[in-house]
């Protein structure tokens, strides 16, 4: 957005220079980007008459002119141009000055004869040459003969103007016009705008309603669409002074009635199209979506096809215009329009946003509706427009305005008190204070009950919460002016929790035992969940589905992380990484209830995966596969990193596992992992023909039973008495529970036991099985006597010979 001085200045009047206005601008919260000075480089150069031209004596193609600026005394100037003629008024660029092109003017001779400065053309002014007329473009620029002389040129030219480059925010849409710009100058000096009084003149016999029809088939995309219908056009050049200013707005002026659409568009911020009248087929016109295929030509004389998201204005066959973007080129106004309908309308802000995208036109039109425009003000844009062209005798205009408004805009009111607003800023401003500023900014302020409500004008969309009144507040009293304050709070210390240390632990142990984390995604499928033989009826079936799936081989969200690790482990057999050591700690999810209705139980699982070879392969190395100890002994270690004691393994059954090669880590009753052989038969599902150990355990659960206190003991001074136990039982004896009887009966000097042999074969009989347990005695205070620790052994060979029929072996 851009704007002249002049142009705000036609409606308010102030003292500020432009560089004082930019700053006040910026620090109320409208910030100028950049201050343009349109005459910069024209500081000396000066209208002058040509009192002679005269043929230069050693040049066929110079002249030397003799150039009244109105000093004293004419200046000689030796000029190439052949286009100069004696009584002409030109531009003069005296000896000094610095042209917009960079070229320094000073003294010189030019055959011979001095030169004290350069007669100019319009390029080296820096003008716009497609606005003048071909014998203007080349050679010397003639000035109107009319034209005083010694005068500054861009005070003729209209030159003499400052630009103010805005980067507003996309909230302020009503800053996106000249009238918004005005009120902030008048809230931020005091003075009282002079705004011009807008009244047209319905100067035509005929109605509106009775020439064209207007409808709205999205009013989600289209809240209001308005038309006035103007007769006896005649097309012709806008005056010099709209040019002037729209030039001033970055438009570069094309006709009486573009130039005005656009210039209602700059001063009241609502977008117009014209449409010729006659090139509107069935004088119907509509805002509806666009038909998927339609044909989309734009005055750009671009073609598009339509994809069926773009909203469109068409009449009774086919799209006039692509709404709030750019107009049609089939109803484009040309110098043979004899009478034109002006559209003025409300479109959807993201709906437009994203029709520019695609089609790559981002306009000034589609900039504004982007950003909202003043809904109920609609009928006066339309006004303005009828107005500017009837006082440039262009027009007639045809009684009423075709006007759709299916859901009229109520207005918005705020709640607020002067306490809400002071906390919130760190100020002690009354009431009548804040008030007093958002009157100014156009708000109507009533008390009630204790605090105030502010009804937000209409030009006003960003404006819906208490906070954005005290923002306005902010901005018109000053932020310089707010003291600074230290805040103040509840302050806590940023660190993990408790359950992240966990995890990151887990992820450390794991990596140290020379596994390998995976990521993967947090979805899954019910192929999957078959291969791993889920049963029918298990919760984890019960998978929250994706509306909108990344791909339809993951439409749910995981209820088990297994899946995840068995899809990345089939992804490296297909491409012959079959040595493999994963791990993965992540979520899986769980629905309260089906369709989701509320946030699922999230739970975080950790997984493990081992397969292939123990060791890297190398001339050193032995080829013997990981097998089921190596992923057990991988969940002790990292038991004993947790500081998790006095569990048992037992025997166990999991869905995914082998039924004979599956262990079960128990707390009490509680599982704490699962840790086997990948179940042969899903092995079969993925196609997997090498066995694959698996862990799995619930992190949550881990976290309850993590050692969290310690204490520390000395080194032991007596030394310990080993005592070894070989024994035969019946082979569905678990170890884990002969090793829990011998702690229970070893004594008060009972430390330790390890099972050191497992033997089965012809020598113990069928059914039956050799286990060798090492067991230690230690007392912190003296030497044992073998006599104590083989009491000990005594009671511990009993008790296993009563609980498990155990019989010595020699």
């Amino acid at each position: 957005m851009q704007v002249s001085i002049k142009w705000l200045k036609d409606y308010i009047d102030f003292d500020w220079t432009a560089e004082e206005l930019a700053d006040k601008f910026t620090m109320a919260g409208v910030p100028v980007e950049n201050v343009v000075h349109a005459d910069e480089g024209l500081e000396k150069v000066v209208t002058g008459r040509l009192d002679s031209v005269v043929k230069h004596p050693d040049s066929d193609h110079l002249q030397i002119c003799s150039v009244n600026v109105g000093a004293d005394a004419p200046l000689q100037i030796v000029t190439g141009a052949q286009n100069v003629r004696e009584g002409q008024i030109v531009p003069v660029a005296m000896v000094g000055a610095k042209l917009p092109n960079g070229q320094k003017i000073s003294k010189g001779k030019l055959r011979g004869v001095a030169s004290n400065g350069m007669l100019c053309s319009a390029g080296e002014l820096h003008m716009d040459l497609e606005k003048l007329p071909e014998e203007q473009k080349n050679g010397i620029y003639i000035l109107p003969a009319d034209t005083p002389v010694g005068q500054p040129v861009a005070k003729i030219l209209g030159l003499d103007d400052v630009i103010l480059e805005f980067e507003l925010t996309a909230n302020r849409g009503d800053c996106f016009s000249v009238f918004g710009l005005v009120r902030e100058i008048a809230v931020l000096t005091g003075n009282q705008p002079k705004w011009p009084e807008i009244v047209c003149r319905e100067d035509d016999p005929d109605k509106a309603a009775d020439l064209i029809s207007c409808g709205i088939d999205a009013p989600e995309l289209c809240s209001r669409y308005a038309a006035r219908v103007i007769k006896n056009v005649k097309i012709g050049p806008s005056p010099d002074w709209m040019q002037q200013r729209l030039e001033g707005a970055g438009i570069r002026a094309i006709n009486n009635v573009v130039d005005v659409t656009n210039f209602v568009m700059v001063e009241l911020g609502q977008p117009m199209h014209a449409y010729d009248y006659d090139e509107i087929t069935g004088h119907t016109l509509t805002a509806r979506l666009a038909k998927p295929g339609e044909n989309l030509h734009t005055l750009d004389d671009s073609s598009r096809v339509a994809k069926g998201t773009e909203l469109v204005i068409a009449d009774s066959e086919h799209p006039a215009g692509l709404a709030g973007v750019m107009g049609g080129l089939e109803t484009e106004v040309t110098e043979n329009t004899k009478t034109i309908v002006l559209e003025a309308a409300s479109f959807n802000g993201p709906s437009i946003r994203r029709t520019s995208r695609a089609c790559g036109l981002h306009t000034e039109a589609s900039g504004r509706f982007e950003r909202g425009v003043d809904v109920p003000d609609i009928p006066r844009a339309l006004d303005r427009a009828a107005q500017l062209l009837q006082d440039m005798g262009a027009c007639t205009v045809t009684k009423g305005i075709v006007d759709v408004y299916p859901a009229p805009k109520k207005p918005v009111k705020i709640a607020y008190t002067a306490d809400q607003i002071n906390r919130r800023l760190g100020t002690k401003l009354d009431g009548a204070a804040m008030n007093d500023i958002l009157e100014k900014l156009g708000f109507t302020v009533e008390a009630q009950g204790g605090g105030y409500v502010a009804t937000v004008p209409n030009w006003r969309n960003d404006c819906t919460y208490m906070e954005d009144l005290s923002e306005e507040i902010a901005r018109i009293y000053g932020f310089d002016r707010i003291p600074a304050t230290v805040p103040h709070g509840m302050m806590m210390q940023g660190k993990q929790s408790e359950k992240q240390n966990l995890i990151a632990k887990i992820k450390h142990s794991l990596a140290a035992l020379g596994m390998t984390e995976e990521l993967s995604f947090s979805f899954t499928n019910t192929d999957i969940l078959d291969k791993m033989l889920v049963p029918a009826d298990s919760k984890l079936r019960r998978a929250i589905p994706i509306m909108n799936p990344l791909t339809d081989e993951a439409p749910l969200v995981r209820t088990s992380l297994l899946t995840s690790i068995m899809e990345n482990a089939l992804r490296n057999f297909s491409r012959k990484n079959m040595d493999l050591r994963y791990f993965d700690v992540a979520p899986v999810f769980f629905p309260k209830a089906l369709p989701l209705t509320e946030l699922p139980d999230e739970r975080t699982e950790c997984v493990g995966l081992l397969t292939g070879r123990r060791d890297e392969a190398g001339w050193n190395q032995s080829d013997e596969m990981v097998d089921f100890y190596d992923a057990k002994g991988i969940v002790e270690e990292l038991f004993s990193a947790l500081h998790i004691r006095n569990y048992t393994v037992e025997a166990g059954t999991h869905f995914a596992m082998h039924p004979g090669v599956t262990a079960v880590f128990k707390k009490g009753r509680e599982v704490l992992a699962y840790v086997g052989e990948l179940h042969p038969k899903a092995a079969e599902n993925l196609g997997i023909k090498q066995k694959v150990y698996l862990f799995t355990m619930d992190v949550e659960t881990l976290h309850r039973y993590m050692g969290s206190s310690f204490h520390f003991e000395s080194l032991p001074k007596y030394p310990a008495i080993s005592r070894d136990l070989a024994m035969v039982v019946a082979e569905d004896v678990p170890a884990a529970s002969i090793e829990a009887v011998i702690a229970n009966n070893g004594g008060e000097f009972f430390k330790d036991v390890t099972l050191f042999d497992v033997y089965t074969g012809k020598q113990v009989g069928e059914g039956k099985k050799s286990l060798a347990f090492s067991m230690q005695f230690q007392s912190k205070e003296r030497t044992l006597k073998d006599e104590e620790a083989d009491a000990a052994f005594q009671r511990i060979l009993a008790a296993v010979e009563r609980e498990f029929d155990a019989e010595l072996r020699s």
